[in-house]
């Protein structure tokens, strides 16, 4: 071969070489772009890191489906914030009831389950000048930890999802403390209603920090769930003798007769809606109205928007779940090794 011949062989084989990189990088662009797309109708999925914050650990099944999800590809379980509240107002109660729930898991095999974080702090107070930036900051436990979880685990197209089944107070507080935090969580509550013009950030949980729903849904990318179901249904007396013969199944078979009677008030609809996409099945987007006035004592009206920042699920496919929550349940490697 001459210099020539080699030259040109050289020159084929750079092109080709770049050719191939390019592919290469056009095909991991591709491949990032797609795995940005959620899931399903809202912005985060189960692919998204989670932290729970909620007050008692015995009136839903909030904490069960986390901790199995977690374990079979479902969202995984950052951190769990335990508050209290009026209908649960012993903060060391509403802790120890949680805990009981993460040693029965952990007991069963589940792994990568976070130890609850208990958080003291009440109601935010609207200040006499209505402005969102002039409140006084409670600086909590649980929003000192959601802004650190946050800054360590969110990603540009995977931000932290704080599921909350309470009050709002320690999100509001965490963008009190720093306000870039927004830039790294969404927030998906369970709460309020549905209504003709959009939706009510009412009972439940939406009337226990009316200042607190106003600063997240002002501030917070939000998703409000307000499809609920009749969670006496997730674990029915007459399905109890087939639980699992481990800690956790004897934890939810004695939680069992605990759980309210409450069908428009199941915390664990927020959960879901994140960690099985297929749940919400109708899904609007709504911007909140203007902020409250002094003494409200409910959150911001949420009002249809076909461009509005928040979302809210409206309606919901709870058989699906509940056959999700078995499954894994009675799958032995769900508490594999």
């Amino acid at each position: 071969m001459n210099a020539s011949s080699a030259s040109r062989m050289a020159s084929s084989i750079s092109a080709l070489a770049l050719a191939a990189a390019l592919l290469g990088t056009g095909c991991t662009e591709t491949r990032n772009l797609g795995s940005s797309v959620p899931h399903g109708r809202l912005p985060v999925d189960e692919r998204n890191p989670i932290v729970l914050a909620n007050d008692g650990a015995h009136d839903n099944w909030q904490g069960e489906y986390a901790v199995l999800l977690a374990n079979v590809g479902g969202p995984k379980l950052a951190g769990i914030i335990v508050s209290s509240s009026p209908p649960w107002p012993d903060i060391d109660a509403n802790i120890a009831g949680w805990r009981g729930l993460v040693t029965a898991a952990r007991a069963s095999g589940l792994r990568d389950i976070p130890d609850p974080i208990a958080s003291i702090g009440p109601p935010l107070v609207r200040p006499a000048s209505g402005e969102i930036d002039a409140t006084t900051p409670n600086r909590s436990e649980g929003a000192r930890s959601i802004v650190e979880m946050s800054t360590r685990l969110s990603l540009p197209y995977r931000p932290l999802v704080v599921v909350t089944g309470g009050r709002l107070t320690d999100v509001a507080d965490a963008y009190l403390m720093d306000p870039t935090v927004t830039d790294r969580a969404v927030v998906v509550s369970s709460l309020g209603t549905a209504t003709d013009s959009g939706g009510a950030m009412a009972a439940p949980n939406g009337e226990m920090d009316p200042w607190a729903d106003a600063i997240v849904t002002a501030r917070f990318r939000f998703v409000q769930v307000s499809a609920f179901y009749d969670q006496l249904t997730d674990v029915p007396a007459a399905r109890l003798s087939e639980l699992p013969a481990n800690p956790l199944g004897a934890w939810i078979a004695a939680k069992q007769p605990k759980i309210w009677n409450l069908p428009e008030a199941a915390d664990q609809v927020a959960l879901v809606a994140v960690g099985i996409p297929s749940f919400a099945v109708e899904v609007k987007r709504v911007s909140p109205a203007a902020l409250i006035g002094a003494g409200a004592s409910a959150g911001p009206d949420l009002v249809t928007d076909p461009n509005g920042p928040a979302w809210l699920v409206s309606q919901s496919a709870s058989a699906g779940v509940r056959d999700r929550f078995w499954q894994v349940l009675l799958d032995p490697t769900t508490f594999g090794p």
